[in-house]
């Protein structure tokens, strides 16, 4: 043996071991990824990846698009402005979700009182305020998909005492957006 291979046979070993640790380490990472318990971040990362929707039905079951008014800016007291739509409807109609995504907040508090918020496509939030209950079998970390129920409409809040209905809003990285354009029926592409 030169004296040249002696001096580099430490470096090369190092080099092996290291590159040896580096893909024990991926395979370890990818057999995680997809066990079970990875369930809520895998989804987290694919609703990321999507697009936000454009088009989204309207989450009060059997509520026309047409019957919804475009709330959105309109003032409130004291100095706020309103980020979102009111639906209203019977207390009691049933509440879903407009988008397929991560339950992230249930909770009872502030202006929307009875509240759950939605983590969906394109990392959009979407809040359903003013609930009479939650749905029972709904929880924190819940997979869902569009339609599912999430509670029922009411007027809790600092609605309470108006007409019972569901405050619906959209929340991206940049803040607000209005939710009425979406919740409004695709034009037809073929008009005469």
């Amino acid at each position: 043996m030169t004296p040249e291979t002696r001096h580099y046979a430490p470096l090369a070993r190092r080099v092996l071991i290291l590159v040896a640790a580096g893909c024990v380490a991926a395979l370890i990472g990818v057999w995680a990824w997809r066990q079970p318990f990875m369930a809520v971040p895998r989804a987290i990362a694919a609703l990321q990846r999507e697009p936000a929707p454009m088009h989204v039905p309207v989450p009060v079951l059997g509520v026309a698009p047409r019957s919804i008014a475009d709330t959105w800016n309109a003032a409130r007291p004291p100095n706020r402005h309103h980020q979102g739509v009111d639906i209203f409807a019977r207390r009691g109609t049933p509440v879903t979700s407009a988008t397929r995504g991560l339950v992230i907040a249930i909770r009872d508090q502030g202006l929307g009182g009875r509240q759950v918020w939605v983590l969906g496509p394109g990392g959009e939030r979407h809040y359903y305020a003013h609930l009479d209950a939650w749905d029972r079998d709904l929880h924190v970390g819940d997979l869902i998909r569009a339609g599912t129920q999430l509670g029922i409409v009411g007027d809790t809040g600092n609605a309470r005492g108006t007409p019972p209905h569901l405050h619906y809003g959209i929340y991206t990285a940049n803040g607000a957006v209005n939710p009425w354009p979406r919740l409004q029926p695709v034009a037809s592409a073929h008009r005469p």
